[in-house]
């Protein structure tokens, strides 16, 4: 079975997550982002969401993190929590 390893940056507005991912784009540190502004848990471990296979997350997510580039910041991506940043670190 496919698995994959990603961190997220989850934020309530659309516009915040636009904001952020603009300042990870320009150099900031996509950890560091996480641990200033992400309102999830797993943003003091600077987003890492560690290793999980198809069906283990929202269906958004899962649309995203095994059908797209590795590290590439995606986003925003709408879920029932929020709005997302995410960056796929490996897949097999």
């Amino acid at each position: 079975m496919a698995q994959a390893t990603a961190r997220h940056i989850l934020v309530d507005s659309e516009a915040k997550c636009e904001e952020l991912k603009k300042a990870i784009e320009g150099g900031q540190d996509f950890a560091e982002v996480a641990k200033q502004h992400s309102s999830c848990p797993s943003g003091r471990n600077g987003g890492d969401l560690g290793s999980f296979g198809p069906g283990q997350m929202v269906p958004e997510f899962d649309k995203a993190v095994f059908n797209s580039e590795l590290h590439t910041v995606l986003g925003p991506i709408k879920t029932q929590f929020g709005y997302h940043l995410l960056e796929v670190t490996s897949r097999s």
